[in-house]
């Protein structure tokens, strides 16, 4: 790809090879979400000497970058977001505190940030997940207990074609009951029936809680780094005490048993609401990786 557009699944391969190399944690470097999101992000990427560029224009129409992902020194990076920027200011987004200190040994001074409200990740390790030790995560293991009392036939099942209408259905109701609350979600429904729809070829892992016979829960991911997994989708019945608790513990023990290697579970941004970041605080992060604007001075 040589010139800006939006990506595309064909894209899927020289995308992955410049993220592979560069092995960022956050979760624009995932092949799935900028798939998945870019059309709703306004977001164009396109193939700079074997780097992964994508741009965000600002309101008043000045590209904004990514840091690209792939091969180059920080050096050779920016000379490239330099040229691409023309005559406007250099700006990039969703830059992480790493790259913020490397900037300012490089170029004291040169840039400004502003932190993306909203924007950090909450990264957390497998085991924590998995096992909920310690009395900070007492109240998870409450509210599974509760729903375990309430479904004693429950089972967690992992993500196949033979079991993804049942998790289609349920999205469906879902949504049906969570519309009137929060409009904004009528642009996310259709995002996950496209990923339901490209399991295979996004290579998207999912779990889901089955009890009574129905899905009350389910979940969709995949892999940033070798050693991390983000978590893309997670929906479950809330009024049903237990059930977002343990589909987040029961797919991240399904996990751990099929990746060894794997350490980390990034469960993305909070997008700046403040019901989904007490959820994310509850969990006790073991990192909240900051996002940050930056404009050259």
């Amino acid at each position: 790809m040589s010139d800006y557009g939006a990506l595309k699944l064909t894209d899927r391969d020289w995308c992955n090879a410049c993220f592979r190399h560069s092995r960022f944690q956050g979760c624009e470097y995932n092949f799935t979400n900028a798939l998945l999101w870019g059309d709703l992000y306004r977001q164009v990427v396109a193939c700079r000497q074997d780097l992964f560029l994508a741009r965000i224009d600002d309101e008043a129409g000045n590209p904004r970058f990514l840091y690209p992902a792939g091969e180059g020194t920080l050096e050779d990076k920016l000379a490239v977001i330099r040229e691409e920027s023309g005559s406007a200011p250099l700006q990039l987004i969703a830059a992480t505190d790493p790259l913020r200190e490397a900037l300012d040994a490089r170029w004291p001074g040169r840039f400004e940030y502003r932190e993306f409200p909203g924007g950090a990740d909450y990264v957390y390790s497998v085991d924590k997940l998995a096992d909920l030790p310690g009395k900070h995560l007492h109240s998870k293991r409450n509210h599974i207990a509760r729903f375990e009392e309430h479904y004693p036939d429950w089972r967690f099942e992992p993500v196949t074609a033979e079991n993804l209408p049942d998790c289609c259905a349920m999205a469906d109701l879902w949504y049906e009951e969570n519309l009137e609350r929060e409009p904004s979600l009528a642009e996310e429904q259709p995002i996950l029936q496209y990923a339901f729809d490209h399991m295979e070829e996004l290579e998207l892992e999912g779990g889901l809680i089955r009890a009574d016979g129905r899905v009350l829960a389910f979940t969709l991911g995949d892999f940033i780094t070798e050693d991390s997994y983000d978590i893309h989708f997670e929906k479950a019945f809330g009024e049903i005490q237990g059930t977002y608790p343990i589909i987040n513990r029961e797919f991240v023990r399904y996990l751990r048993s099929r990746y060894p290697d794997l350490r980390w579970i990034n469960r993305e941004n909070d997008m700046d609401l403040e019901g989904l970041r007490k959820a994310k605080l509850s969990y006790h992060p073991d990192l909240v990786m900051k996002k940050y604007l930056v404009r050259e001075r």
